[in-house]
């Protein structure tokens, strides 16, 4: 097994560790106790390993952690503080927009970096669709999803 050495941030705390060069993003923040990743299809495909690299959402399972040394990366359980949901998560809970929850902390990066991008521009429901389009869920039928993304942008 070959390692190296990588440091990056987690929400917003910095990490040094040793890692095997063949691993993914995903299971080096999963053994770190982030357990909102998700491990869904494994080849990128569904994204409920989404996690936000450089404000970026990128599926984790496909990304080696070697790659992410000095980036910063978050994920849901960053985006709530001080015991307080974030404005993307808050909306998620007050439009339904959760279900069984697997792939919800992977959908709710991805609100999280659409809404960053275009919060105060006028967007169209096929703008949130195409952008989240790397996400998939068998339960909602995503037009909640959409409210809730909806909702974060009228502030």
């Amino acid at each position: 097994m070959i390692t190296k050495e990588i440091e990056f941030t987690v929400n917003g705390q910095l990490i040094t560790l040793d890692v095997d060069i063949r691993k993914s993003l995903l299971d080096v923040l999963r053994e770190e106790g982030l357990t909102s990743i998700k491990q869904g299809c494994g080849v990128g495909e569904c994204g409920a390993c989404t996690a936000l690299i450089d404000d970026i959402p990128m599926d984790t399972c496909m990304y080696l952690a070697v790659w992410a040394d000095g980036k910063d990366i978050r994920t849901s359980e960053g985006e709530s503080r001080d015991g307080q949901v974030s404005k993307v998560q808050q909306a998620y809970i007050d439009a339904g927009a959760v279900q069984c929850g697997y792939c919800t902390p992977g959908f709710i990066m991805t609100s999280t970096a659409f809404v960053e991008k275009y919060k105060g521009q006028k967007v169209d429901r096929d703008l949130i669709r195409k952008e989240h389009s790397g996400n998939l869920c068998r339960c909602t039928g995503y037009e909640t999803i959409v409210c809730a993304v909806e909702s974060c942008l009228k502030d």
